[in-house]
């Protein structure tokens, strides 16, 4: 059963180090450097944890790390996996699914996107309000493990309200200009056309990336709450005047990094301990 391989990664991760968790981070392409701020640190590399494969993308790390932050008890994957690498979605959502075991009941999950708004701005920040997922896959195809959650998952509140006023509050606190809007996963791993991009904004899409929305639905599943925040590092496909590469997106999204920590460490002093 699913269950039993979430149960063996969750023993691999015990037995390096990591104990209990309150809140789950995902931290996508050159995001990951809030992990720096955390005390009494564990980290593990995913090739470590039973059944977890190896990032392969630039700015992602591959490391699971465990620590305390604001008072609380927080584990993040210091990168992620995307289906586009070849791995099964069950390998794509097992740290989400790891994370939520070892007793996070709050996933914030982050990720660097191609801003679809003529007026966006490279390296600003888009709260996530809720997702288009436009992949083709979804991690809950197949049998279903009651252990992990019901067969059919209500997805009409993906991204929690009350985590979105939390992070206002905390832009707010920091003078940090936030926008929001839907983001639109694609599988990737080429970037969007001129017409697809003209087709996602017609969709009523803000931002378009190749990762999260899996992650998201595996912990609305779990019944965790979410909160999605997107960095903008570049305008897509037509609307950009120069050819898009990833050094760029991980450029930016590392420029960025210090107005997203303060955005989320500022959501996780207001979350209950």
């Amino acid at each position: 059963m699913l269950n039993d391989e979430v149960q063996r990664a969750v023993d691999g991760a015990r037995e390096r180090g990591l104990s209990g968790a309150q809140v789950a981070l995902v931290l996508g392409s050159g995001l990951s450097g809030l992990v720096d701020a955390l005390e009494d640190v564990v980290s593990i590399p995913y090739a470590d944890i039973p059944g977890m494969a190896s990032a392969s993308v630039a700015g992602h790390p591959g490391r699971l790390v465990g620590g305390r932050l604001e008072g609380l008890r927080v584990v993040a994957m210091q990168g992620r996996l995307h289906p586009y690498e070849g791995h099964a979605l069950s390998q794509v959502v097992l740290g989400v699914r790891l994370m939520a075991r070892l007793g996070a009941a709050t996933l914030i999950v982050t990720n660097a996107a191609g801003g679809l708004e003529p007026g966006q701005r490279s390296g600003s920040l888009m709260i996530i309000t809720d997702h288009l997922n436009l992949t083709g896959q979804n991690c809950l195809v197949g049998r279903n493990d009651e252990a992990l959650g019901p067969r059919f998952p209500d997805m009409s509140a993906a991204y929690d309200p009350a985590l979105r006023a939390l992070a206002y509050e905390s832009a707010q606190e920091a003078n940090l200009v936030l926008s929001e809007g839907v983001y639109a996963g694609v599988l990737g791993p080429c970037y969007e056309t001129p017409a697809e991009v003209r087709m996602l904004r017609v969709l009523g899409a803000s931002a378009v990336g190749m990762s999260t929305v899996q992650e998201v639905i595996a912990a609305r599943h779990l019944g965790l709450r979410v909160l999605g925040v997107s960095c903008v590092t570049n305008l897509a496909a037509g609307l950009s005047k120069h050819a898009l590469s990833h050094v760029e997106v991980e450029q930016t999204a590392r420029a960025s990094a210090t107005a997203l920590s303060q955005l989320l460490r500022g959501v996780l002093r207001r979350l209950p301990s």
